[in-house]
Parts: structure tokens; sequence; C-alpha cells
């Protein structure tokens, strides 16, 4: 199944927070796109690797996903090499992806730092032909390299390179990223509180929305680095 985008997280919610709304925006309009979560999110404080394989699930739901896999990195400790490198190369090859979004490369988490790296680094070496990588049933797959990759913006404030409307999706996007009750702020809840779980985390969130939205004139907007100049005849092609 080729998709035309595929969202790499370093954790499962990492992507529903950051770029949801951007990913609602193109699946409105027909775009088949997939999520690839690296690790479980085993070293969370709260939750368990099991409840967020299920919370990720829940929101592949929302988000209208084609696809959702996990490829079981350990959290924390996940590297830049060439063992990990081939794991992703084989998915960005299965999928074949005309843009990839991936984990902000400067951030307060060093999982985002390293997995957005990671990902750029495999991107660039899938399109080599002598590469070789080999799918379940051990078929030689064929190389491929996406057309553009963008980092979505995460806890630490970066200026954008551009940013997404995505005012007509914003609610449905916090439904999603709420799907992992584990994570946010619930009154039950007796787990210690993290950065995330505090109440006011989802208003810091639509705070930035509102930011960058305003950059653009509109109501809410994600935004992205890119990786590479933009060719505008290519991309709006992908709006």
């Amino acid at each position: 199944m080729k998709l035309d985008m595929l969202v790499f997280s370093a954790h499962p919610d990492d992507a529903e927070v950051a770029c949801g709304g951007t990913v609602l925006h193109y699946r409105a309009l027909g775009r088949k796109i997939g999520f690839v979560d690296l690790t479980c999110g085993e070293l969370s404080t709260r939750g368990t690797p099991e409840i967020r394989l299920r919370e990720a699930t829940e929101a592949a739901q929302l988000l209208g996903l084609s696809t959702r896999l996990n490829l079981h990195f350990a959290d924390g400790f996940f590297k830049n090499d060439e063992c990990h490198q081939r794991k992703v190369i084989q998915v960005i090859r299965q999928y074949q992806p005309d843009v990839v979004l991936v984990n902000a490369p400067s951030d307060r988490h060093p999982d985002h730092i390293r997995a957005a790296k990671l990902v750029v680094d495999a991107c660039h070496y899938a399109g080599f032909a002598k590469l070789e990588t080999y799918d379940g049933k051990q078929t030689r797959q064929q190389n491929w390299r996406p057309k553009a990759i963008y980092h979505y913006i995460q806890d630490w404030w970066l200026k954008p390179d551009f940013v997404v409307d995505v005012s007509g999706h914003f609610e449905q996007k916090l439904q999603a990223a709420k799907a992992y009750r584990s994570q946010f702020y619930d009154s039950e809840s007796l787990e210690p509180v993290t950065a995330i779980s505090d109440p006011s985390f989802f208003s810091r969130v639509e705070s930035r929305a509102v930011e960058f939205g305003r950059m653009i004139g509109t109501r809410y907007g994600e935004g992205f680095l890119k990786t590479s100049m933009i060719d505008t005849n290519v991309f709006f092609d992908f709006r």
C-alpha cells in the first residue's frame, strides 16, 4: 500500500499533539496517511506500554489513518545506527510516501532530537539502489526516497518555515490527542503529575496553535520546519 504521507514519532502521542490537525487537513483532501511510532513510550512516568498501544489505536481511528505500526525501539535508548536505520528504511520502502513528517530537530526531549536525525538519515539512504532491504516475504525492496521531509514543532518554540491552517480540524485533533488518557490530565488519576498531565497543558497547545495561526491570518495553525528548499510547484501539489 502506497501512502501519500508517513508520520514518524518517537513516542505515541507526539504527532497527535504536534501535527494532528495537519493530518486531518490532508485526510479531508483524500490523502492516505500512516503513522510509525518508534517506541511504545515504556519509560513514561504514567501508563504502561500496553495502555499506550490501545490509546494509539483509538487515536488512529479518530484521525482516519490508513495504517499505524510500532517499531518497538527501546524508549530512551534507541540509536541512529545501521540497525535502526535499516528498520526505518524498510518501512519507507514498504509504503513509499511522498511526504514524511517527523519530530522536531531541537526540543526538550532527547528522543525527539534523535528520532528526527534517524528518520532524516534513513530517508536519504532509502534512495540508495545498492542498499539492500527485504520485506516480510524476503522479497528485495525497491529503493525509494520521499520528495519532502518536514519537522513538526513540539515543546520548544521554534520559528516555523511554513504553517498549515488547521482551523477546521483543531477540535478533532484535540480529541485524537486526548485518546491518550493515561498521559494527560485526569482528575481521578493517582499517578505522578508530569509536564503534559498538568491541567493547563492543552491550553498551551491551543495558545501555540493560535500563535502559528496568526502568522498566516487564520484561527489555528501548525508550524513545520523544512529540511531542504521547497519547490513551490511541488509543494502546492500536496495542499
